[in-house]
């Protein structure tokens, strides 16, 4: 079952790298000014998106298989149709603890893999909001 507790989701936040995969370079777009936030609080923000060069002075992966850093949350800004192709990425890492996908992103059998894996989820939830509720 997702991640709801609130234990659980402060368990997720208080990691510190979080890979977004569907980081905008668009001002005014949540996928941009979430993880913008999070910056500004102090994680530490790898865009994932194959669009870009680089977002926030940071150089943009265009996937999760490219990027070479440890990875604690992967927090998914795409369509809930593509979540299930980025939980296979995830499955192939050994570092990332918690998949959140932002307010509206759902896959119920991509977040049964993902706990399965013994890793945790969060589903259709923002970060941001989430942060403001229970760390700021």
């Amino acid at each position: 079952m997702p991640v709801s507790e609130s234990a659980r989701i402060r368990d997720a936040l208080e990691s510190k790298t979080i890979a977004v995969v569907g980081c905008s370079t668009t001002p005014g777009k949540a996928a941009h000014d979430v993880p913008r936030y999070l910056l500004e609080q102090g994680y530490d923000v790898l865009p994932v998106n194959p669009n870009a060069e680089e977002i926030f002075d940071r150089p943009a992966a265009d996937a999760l298989s490219d990027v070479d850093r440890e990875i604690d949350v992967v927090c998914v800004f795409r369509p809930s149709e593509e979540v299930a192709g980025i939980v296979d990425e995830v499955l192939e890492r050994d570092d990332i603890e918690t998949v959140w996908t932002q307010l509206g992103i759902r896959d119920d059998e991509a977040a049964e893999r993902v706990e399965e894996s013994g890793r945790a989820v969060v589903q259709d939830q923002c970060l941001k909001v989430q942060h403001q509720r229970h760390l700021a």
